[in-house]
């Protein structure tokens, strides 16, 4: 009997190439405020502005707060925290392709009503268009991130799993990283506006590769006889189901908390904290630096990905990017080393945390609440990130957009960075610990390195599928 497309290794991989370009788009969109904050706090109008060495002193733009400004990334991190919970019971009870259109489609709109914000400055509907369009947006990427790992997750389960989540980083940091590079000067030649909808346009296409995964996804499914069995098992998954989620399971959802508290918020005020502190950099050049920490890991995923389905270890290797993270938050509150070593080194340990950290989820929950885990685990990761956007605006404190931040404030905004991974460092010891009194899945070598790691001992842990244990050796 012929064998399938859908049983070849040629399809799973396809599968990931258009569930990667899945968030290129909206990752773009995400960290288009950071690149532009000048433009963002900027004066609503600069009439008797004058130029130095071809540098004006006055940057014209929406005339938003610092606090204001952090606040689109605080409403974001919020909404994410209260949808994806719900999201991820949703994609396993109705599946993937009512997620990935639905979710897809959340970023479109969401990032449309934002750019159409932009076009009130100077109003008092700016701040609520602007807010309301993050809101909508926040809604749809998070959750399709879930939809995004868990067709990583059926597809590469027992495969190539770090490296696929891998890939799937390196497509969404590819977007953020050439938005550090290209919506500066885009801005400077066509206008904040339209510089917020071309961030649309891209959302668009994620739209329309969403269209595709669905596709390819649904007939798969059926080539491997596998659609019946999906649906049969989501029908079993209920909201109780969260309590059988074991205590690694919840370790490793605080392990990824603490360290993206230091991530996102940092990156996010990043470029005015470069300018504000280090002399000699234009908004421009602090934009590259700041977008160092994503070219590090859009460099490394694929690589680092391959290392550890190679070698294992992914308790270790998460103990030991809180531990080699320490240094970065300590260089930059306490001493003027270039800010670019502190920024690629924070790239380099967070491509290495989220080759290790995310993908280990699949291995302590099973298949059919994985939408469940993984929507809990990004909204207490965003519940966390609001927190720290909001106790960063509140640290920096200045209610006037165009004002130096003193650079006291930017130190007790790096000690607040120290103290997360302080507590990163904590809970991914305490994983260790209750993973080898388990039973090491998450330390156990790799198949080329003597021992398995693919699945638990526990089979109400890790089972690809509920009641079908063996359900994942129909995909080569």
């Amino acid at each position: 009997m012929a064998e399938k497309a859908a049983e070849k290794g040629y399809y799973r991989f396809v599968v990931l190439f258009f569930n990667c370009l899945l968030t290129f788009g909206s990752y773009f969109c995400f960290d288009i405020p950071s690149v532009l904050q000048e433009q963002f706090q900027g004066n609503l109008t600069c009439p008797n502005t004058t130029k130095v060495n071809g540098t004006s002193d006055c940057v014209e733009g929406l005339g938003m707060t610092p606090e204001q400004y952090n606040l689109l990334y605080a409403i974001y991190a919020w909404t994410n925290a209260l949808v994806v919970i719900m999201a991820g019971f949703l994609i396993d009870k109705l599946g993937n392709r009512f997620g990935v259109f639905l979710f897809s489609f959340l970023t479109v709109l969401g990032s449309s009503v934002f750019a159409l914000g932009s076009h009130f400055k100077g109003t008092q509907y700016l701040l609520p268009l602007m807010l309301t369009g993050r809101l909508l947006f926040g809604s749809g990427n998070g959750s399709l991130t879930i939809v995004q790992n868990r067709m990583t997750a059926f597809w590469f389960k027992g495969k190539e799993l770090a490296l696929a989540f891998g890939l799937t980083l390196a497509f969404s940091r590819l977007g953020s990283v050439l938005n550090f590079f290209l919506t500066h000067s885009f801005e400077n030649r066509f206008g904040i506006q339209w510089t917020l909808w071309g961030g649309t346009f891209l959302c668009v296409l994620g739209f329309f590769s969403a269209i595709t995964v669905s596709t390819l996804d649904k007939v798969g499914m059926k080539q491997l006889g596998m659609d019946d069995i999906i649906l049969e098992e989501s029908k079993k998954v209920h909201v109780k189901d969260v309590r059988r989620l074991p205590l690694r399971y919840w370790l490793l959802v605080l392990t990824i908390m603490f360290f993206y508290n230091g991530v996102f918020p940092f990156v996010a005020d990043a470029s005015k904290f470069i300018q504000d502190k280090y002399t000699g950099y234009s908004q421009q050049q602090a934009s590259y630096i700041a977008g160092a920490v994503y070219d590090s890991s859009l460099v490394l995923s694929a690589a680092v990905g391959i290392l550890i389905d190679f070698v294992g270890l992914r308790g270790v290797f998460a103990v030991a990017c809180a531990v080699l993270t320490l240094p970065v938050f300590a260089l930059l509150a306490f001493t003027f080393v270039p800010p670019l070593v502190s920024t690629i080194w924070l790239g380099v340990t967070y491509s290495f945390a989220a080759a290790s950290m995310w993908p280990s989820i699949p291995l302590v929950v099973p298949q059919a609440t994985l939408g469940t885990a993984m929507g809990l685990a990004t909204s207490i990761q965003m519940i966390g990130i609001g927190i720290s956007n909001l106790v960063v605006g509140q640290i920096l404190g200045t209610k006037s957009s165009d004002v130096k931040i003193p650079v006291w404030r930017w130190q007790q905004m790096m000690i607040f960075m120290l103290a997360n991974t302080i507590c990163c460092i904590i809970t991914s010891v305490i994983l260790n610990i209750v993973d080898r009194r388990k039973d090491g899945i998450l330390n156990k070598l790799t198949k080329r390195t003597g021992r398995p790691d693919q699945a638990s001992d526990d089979p109400s842990e890790t089972s690809p599928l509920l009641g079908n244990p063996d359900q994942s050796r129909t995909i080569n």
